[in-house]
């Protein structure tokens, strides 16, 4: 015990210029013999109460493991000046016992230092970054405060040629940045690199690395180079009218819709398109193609928003067509002549799915420059002018609106050699989230990025207002949005709310941010920082999309058995072999995921106050279960309802693996979609479709088509082609399932829709669309307006299962929001039979507490546009005037019906 009085633990710091660090028997040492006297300085320890909170706050998964003691470096033993140094060497701390009475110290362990708290500290920066141009001068800067030394290496093309120069960089020490200067006329449309040397943990050594530009705006093809151009004020790469056109007009996100659309797919395998502009930006700007007559037929019913997937600089596609591969004519008619369920198809499109000219573009390398494999030339600005060519279509062809995808969550590559590698061979270890072993998150499928991180925080900003001001972007949809901090999200908010016309040729109060607030993996539960998750986002007007409503109707998860159903796709009374016999459980599942759906139609409001299937008024918070947190919203426009996605299967896919028993045809498939469709269209909130939503597109049964190229994504905007049954989908993603799939794609027969059931869908979706433009009382604007204008019916134990009764009042007169109509109800019928006769004593009562006695009656749009004859005739409405007490309805099996009382 006394021997033990007289040990202490030190905890010591160690630098090494070279990077040689070693953790030895004797301790930390550096193996370079060049490397000098290694630092070694003494850490005291601290006590957790006396550290400032802002530390707390900004290292909260630190504090809140509980297992660490703190020490600190005092100004004495290591000045800031001495500090900055030290960030650009390789960094330990060791710990050692001290026997005092034997003056011997005996070595305990030793790790690396992640030092990115520290480059925030001292070089936080909100300076200029990439080029900056003057009238006669270029400047370029760079942000890399660990680098030991950055050169800038000038080319004249953009190819595989030497430098033409290479030049020493300048480090400013005050904040971080290395600079260089030229005169415009020798450094302008010139291609640049910079070579960064710098100590690298992924390797633990020092490390040379040939680097793009971060901040670049123009690029070489596949972002092998950056490219000096100046994308705010040259003219050669605007189009004619770039400066001065006008927008479609928009009063508020929840009017109108988003349609999510990839680029290729949207032309790509179209012959009525130019080929040389077949799945490129230009295809937007042709009149006579078959999707921009689409699109405008969309628009001309209400749509409002086309988003786009990833348009960025990405690097699973090369950019250069020659370096493309592609499959042969005669490849395709071989595989148009097989069978519906052969593997040969899937077989000859993996074989160069790596190489083809598809992919969805989740994989960024250049955040601030457009994709290159989508222009005609990827060298230099024709894909800036394109791009702009594209977003000018949309709105002055199309009346469309443009939101683009971001995806700043992960980069494609990280580490100091990949070519496709940018961020992490500048500043390695800052722009990346690293755990406790040092290692590089990877929960988003790789190289985690760090928005809790000043700079990248900052790079994410600046990237967001670049896309509005210098491509008139008019939103953006995040990728994995709950892994980055809720701070960023409110200052990007913030900033870009904050952009006018007459300043920025942008209104920023139009502008929508929204995204997938999913809580998962190193950020659940707000481990490393507030984040953009769906339980944060209440009243921020920022949305999310809600999976829930997806949950209720379609049934299950992307994770789970694909045949599990859900409210519209026959849960109740058509259930597949994998629901089992246990009729009561199934109902009480059909009420509870009917409650999902209700969330959506009062825009998924967490406080909301409504009647649950026992009768009991609660709020929508407490939809489903008690605290399922099913509704998480504050606001309408923070909840995006959708049923599909590009993710995981299409609706009419979900669907046919669902409703598979032998009772279910595919008529009765078709009218599901329908369902399905229609309860995005008139939710409350911001609906959202998956392009092909309304053409019940297929992807062969497809449950991950992000690599599957052209062949199963086609889209045909014609209704002559479908997709259903075009082989068994690749192995890669679906092989597990192979036996679940097969029968159905082996019966096209009974499966496949025909051109006129296509083109009926199509007809239905804008017969949606023009009933919720046909009154704001689709589109309500505050949780306030929800809860006194949005009422439901059929609930409580007694309810009929599979029926929702949806109404929206405008009845009183000072708070009239619609010239149209005073009252609308919807009426949803998932069951396999009419439901005849509802006459609820409880909607009998409000519906006839009218301003007028004007009677009920179907949509003026319902039937006006997709001829249903056969439905509607089975519609019927008995008394509907405030002197009469037995009002009732008729619903028709699998349909949603509006009915409305005018003024």
């Amino acid at each position: 015990e006394e021997e033990e009085e007289e040990e202490e633990v030190a905890v010591e710091l160690y630098s090494s210029k070279s990077g040689s660090l070693k953790a030895t028997m004797d301790g930390v040492e550096s193996e370079d013999p060049e490397d000098g006297d290694v630092l070694e300085a003494t850490l005291s320890r601290v006590e957790e109460d006396s550290i400032d909170a802002a530390v707390k706050e900004k290292f909260p998964a630190v504090f809140n493991e509980k297992c660490f003691a703190f020490y600190e470096i005092g100004e004495s033993t290591v000045s800031d000046a001495k500090m900055k140094l030290l960030l650009k060497t390789q960094l330990a701390v060791g710990t050692k016992k001290q026997r005092k009475d034997k003056n011997e110290n005996e070595p305990l362990d030793a790790c690396g230092l992640q030092i990115h708290g520290a480059l925030d500290a001292f070089y936080s920066y909100d300076g200029p970054l990439g080029c900056t141009f003057m009238d006669e001068i270029i400047v370029v800067t760079l942000w890399a405060p660990s680098a030991i030394q950055v050169d800038f290496l000038l080319f004249d093309s953009p190819d595989f040629s030497h430098p033409k120069e290479e030049l020493e960089m300048m480090f400013d020490s005050s904040n971080g940045t290395w600079i260089i200067h030229g005169r415009r006329k020798e450094l302008y449309q010139m291609y640049y690199n910079f070579r960064v040397t710098v100590f690298h943990p992924k390797e633990n050594k020092v490390m040379t690395s040939i680097a793009s530009d971060p901040y670049a705006r123009s690029l070489a093809a596949d972002g092998r180079r950056a490219h000096i151009f100046d994308v705010e004020n040259d003219a050669s790469a605007k189009p004619e009218g770039w400066e001065t056109f006008a927008k479609p007009s928009l009063n508020h996100i929840c009017e109108g819709g988003i349609y999510e659309l990839h680029v290729r797919d949207f032309s790509a395998l179209d012959d009525s398109v130019p080929e040389d502009a077949r799945g490129k930006y230009k295809a937007f700007s042709c009149e006579e193609g078959r999707g921009v007559r689409h699109l405008k037929k969309l628009s001309q019913h209400g749509l409002s928003h086309v988003h786009l997937l990833p348009t960025y600089d990405f690097g699973s596609v090369p950019e250069r067509a020659e370096n493309q591969k592609s499959l042969s004519s005669a490849d395709i008619s071989g595989m148009e002549a097989l069978e519906s369920d052969s593997e040969f198809q899937q077989t000859l499109t993996s074989k160069i799915a790596s190489e083809d000219a598809f992919n969805w573009g989740y994989d960024p390398v250049h955040y601030g420059v457009p994709e290159g494999s989508y222009s005609t030339n990827p060298d230099g600005p024709t894909r800036i002018l394109e791009y702009r060519e594209m977003v000018k279509s949309l709105s002055e062809k199309m009346n469309l609106r443009l939101i683009v995808d971001v995806v700043y969550n992960h980069t494609l590559s990280s580490g100091p050699t990949d070519v496709n590698s940018v961020l992490d061979k500048i500043v390695p270890g800052y722009y990346h989230r690293r755990n406790f072993l040092g290692d590089y998150e990877a929960s988003t499928c790789c190289n985690n990025t760090a928005s809790e991180h000043y700079m990248f925080d900052r790079l994410i900003v600046d990237d967001l207002i670049h896309w509005a001001k210098d491509y008139k972007v008019d939103g953006f949809r995040f990728d994995l949005m709950g892994h980055i901090m809720l701070k960023t999200m409110l200052k990007a908010k913030a900033k870009l709310e904050a952009l006018t016309l007459e300043k920025d040729g942008v209104d920023g109060s139009k502008l929508y941010l929204y995204g997938e607030g999913w809580d998962y993996a190193e950020v659940v539960q707000n481990r490393v920082g507030a984040n953009a998750s769906q339980m944060n986002l209440a009243n921020t007007g920022i949305g999310s999309f809600n999976d829930r409503v997806r949950e209720g109707a379609v049934g299950g998860t992307p994770f789970g058995d694909p045949r599990e159903q859900g409210f519209a796709t026959g849960l109740l009374d058509r259930a597949n072999a994998a629901q089992g016999n246990d009729d009561l459980s199934r109902r009480y599942r059909t009420m509870e995921d009917g409650e999902k759906i209700i969330a959506a139609f009062a825009g998924n409001l967490r406080e909301y106050v409504f009647t649950n299937r026992h009768g009991v008024e609660t709020q929508l918070r407490n939809a489903a279960y008690e605290n399922s947190n099913v509704a998480y919203a504050g606001e309408p426009k923070e909840t995006v309802n959708y049923v599909s996605a590009h993710d995981n299967e299409t609706l009419f896919d979900c669907i046919a693996l669902r409703a598979s028993s032998e009772h279910t045809t595919l008529r009765d498939r078709i009218r599901m979609n329908r369902v399905c469709t229609s309860i995005v269209a008139l939710s409350q909130g911001v609906p959202f479709f998956h392009a092909g939503d309304e053409l019940l597109r297929s992807k062969s049964l497809d449950r991950d088509s992000y690599d599957s190229g052209d062949w199963f994504n086609r889209l045909d905007f014609s209704g002559e082609t479908h997709n259903f049954g075009v082989g068994m989908p690749p192995r890669s993603k679906n092989e597990g399932r192979y036996d679940l799939i097969r029968p159905f794609l082996a019966n096209v027969e009974e499966n496949k829709p025909s051109q006129e059931d296509i083109l009926a869908q199509t007809d239905y979706f804008c017969e949606l669309m023009s009933i919720r433009s046909s009154s704001k009382l689709f589109s309500l604007e505050t949780f306030k307006d929800v809860q006194n204008r949005v009422s439901f019916f059929n609930r409580g134990e007694n309810q009929i299962p599979g029926l929702l009764v949806y109404v929206i009042d405008d009845g009183f007169e000072k708070l009239k929001i619609c010239d149209n109509f005073e009252r609308i109800v919807v009426c949803v019928n998932a069951t396999s039979t009419d439901i005849e006769n509802y006459a609820e004593k409880a909607f009998q009562r409000h519906v006839r507490n009218a301003s007028t006695a004007k009677i009920l009656e179907p949509h003026p749009a319902q039937g006006a546009i997709c001829e249903d004859a056969e439905t509607l005739r089975r519609v019927k409405i008995s008394g509907g005037t405030s002197d009469v007490v037995d009002l009732s309805l008729t619903i028709p099996a699998l349909s949603t019906i509006v009915f409305v009382q005018k003024r």
